[in-house]
């Protein structure tokens, strides 16, 4: 019964381990991001907002290069949204994650690295910001993946390493007032090898 039982094991890892996707190349990826951004101070005070957190997407192409272990380059377009008491906090970047990862076993993968942000075009409720500190930023990626043949899914938290405030004119257009634009978010993707 034993020898049965470690048989079947056996053969089930094998197959994962011939479905893992071990194929260099390039293709598509897209997915949901659970999204926040800092905190958000009205005038010149030090009170703030925590954001609540708002469901985004992204879509993209990335790269892989090595088998175990590889280097997984990607470009991705990201809208995400954060709500603010009565307000929305929207943003549109592109972001560059430069992942090296590890298949740990059969289609499971780990894999972390640092993720460079380009801001597009970022908006509260309704009014244009132009002056955020620094339209390119770097934060962290890092998670776990599964991949069969062609198809990968897998699920990463990003941070951003440093803050990097956006400051505008409230509607009466008198006060400054600033939002943490750094991204906090957990991130589900699909991907499909080319």
């Amino acid at each position: 019964m034993k020898k049965n039982l470690f048989f079947l094991l056996l053969l089930t890892f094998m197959s994962f381990t011939s479905f893992a996707q071990s194929i260099p190349g390039f293709g598509i990826k897209g997915g949901l991001n659970y999204n926040a951004n800092g905190n958000y101070f009205e005038s010149i005070s030090d009170n703030y907002q925590h954001p609540d957190r708002n469901v985004g997407y992204h879509i993209g192409l990335f790269g892989k290069i090595g088998n175990q272990i590889y280097f997984k380059p990607e470009v991705v377009y990201t809208s995400t949204k954060s709500d603010y008491n009565d307000d929305s906090f929207k943003m549109q970047k592109l972001d560059v994650p430069l992942l090296v990862g590890i298949k740990v076993i059969g289609p499971l993968n780990v894999f972390a690295g640092p993720a460079f942000q380009y801001i597009l075009d970022t908006e509260f409720e309704n009014i244009t910001i132009d002056d955020v500190d620094k339209d390119l930023s770097v934060g962290l990626n890092f998670g776990v993946g599964i991949n069969f043949n062609k198809i990968g899914i897998d699920l990463r938290y990003e941070r951003g390493f440093s803050e990097n405030e956006a400051t505008f004119l409230d509607n009466n257009g008198i006060n400054t007032n600033r939002i943490d634009t750094r991204p906090d978010q957990l991130i589900l993707s699909l991907s499909l090898l080319i």
